[in-house]
């Protein structure tokens, strides 16, 4: 009787370290690693078969049988997974537990405009592209902002997603972050702005945007156009008309370009164009409603990145002539 209850004991102890030494082995996975998608609803059973199914070379049944003994079967999540060399099925259970979703990112930068943006969507990683032959008016619908103008409406940022989501989704997030971006900026407005609306802050801060990449510098050209947009002076800025052209720009700007009559040629036009020209960030929005205290009406490049301001047309000539002709 001892000998059989000792061999009883040895045996559990072996089964247990047995399970033990399994359930924190590594699994052997077809690669390096291995995308991993658990559709929403699958039940354990499912969701083991599902692992198996993805390059894991496991047995479906003893694989459910430990998510079972876990007492954690039902509190797995669906999603996108991504399994490395390494992965256990304890570690494996842990991360469709906590839901540990692989993410992916895309950049959408400051300054870019939709195109520039729709372009970097399509070559996102494992991102949907729902969206990509609608045009702008389709997109805005889809997006839910029908009538409105598409360009400025999504916020430049690193978004992350995960694998299979929809560039639709991504897009509703940018312009929900957006929205809540231009609301916080407006809400900061200074009293002397001549800004009457957010959608001219919207529209002013995209021509800051495309105007400087200096952050000490977007305060102060918000405060031109401010002050030429008060007195009624044209705005006379370079990016619009750029804009305006479209495709049809060829990396240099011409005069006969800046006498072409658009709806974006701040030279032959008062006021700000009809829509943003780019998407601008945080920095633009908040100096678009809080432009510097400055008379200045004018600003030439000085050549390292920064501008030259002036509050008169002569004093703005002789910046000209030492920054851009090189004259004393």
């Amino acid at each position: 009787m001892r000998l059989f209850l000792t061999f009883v004991l040895a045996a559990a102890l072996g089964l247990g370290y047995g399970t033990y030494a399994w359930v924190n082995g590594p699994l052997v996975l077809a690669a390096a690693s291995v995308d991993l998608s658990i559709d929403p609803g699958s039940n354990p059973r499912e969701v083991a078969l599902q692992v198996r199914q993805a390059g894991v070379a496991v047995n479906p049944a003893l694989l459910y049988w430990w998510f079972r003994l876990s007492g954690q079967a039902r509190q797995i999540k669906a999603g996108s997974y991504e399994l490395e060399r390494g992965t256990s099925p304890a570690s494996l259970l842990s991360k469709l537990v906590r839901g540990e979703e692989a993410l992916r990112s895309v950049t959408l930068v400051e300054g870019w405009n939709l195109r520039q943006f729709r372009e970097a969507l399509k070559k996102a990683d494992q991102l949907q592209p729902l969206t990509a032959l609608l045009n702008a008016e389709e997109l805005m619908q889809q997006v839910g902002k029908p009538g409105m103008a598409a360009e400025g409406r999504f916020f430049p940022d690193t978004y992350t997603y995960a694998k299979g989501t929809s560039d639709l989704a991504l897009l509703q997030r940018a312009a929900r972050a957006m929205d809540k971006k231009l609301e916080a900026a407006w809400a900061l407005r200074s009293a002397q702005s001549p800004l009457q609306s957010p959608e001219q802050a919207l529209i002013l801060a995209s021509i800051v945007e495309k105007e400087t990449g200096r952050a000490s510098d977007r305060a102060f050209i918000a405060a031109v156009f401010s002050n030429r947009l008060r007195i009624g002076m044209r705005l006379q800025t370079d990016p619009t008309v750029i804009y305006g052209l479209g495709p049809l720009f060829d990396g240099n700007l011409r005069r006969a370009d800046l006498l072409a009559d658009t709806a974006f040629n701040t030279y032959t036009r008062t006021g700000l164009p009809p829509t943003p020209i780019a998407m601008p960030g945080r920095g633009a929005l908040l100096a678009a409603v809080q432009p510097a205290d400055s008379k200045a009406l004018y600003f030439v490049a000085r050549g390292d990145g920064t501008s030259q301001f002036s509050a008169s047309l002569d004093e703005h000539n002789r910046a000209v002539n030492k920054y851009q002709r090189g004259r004393p």
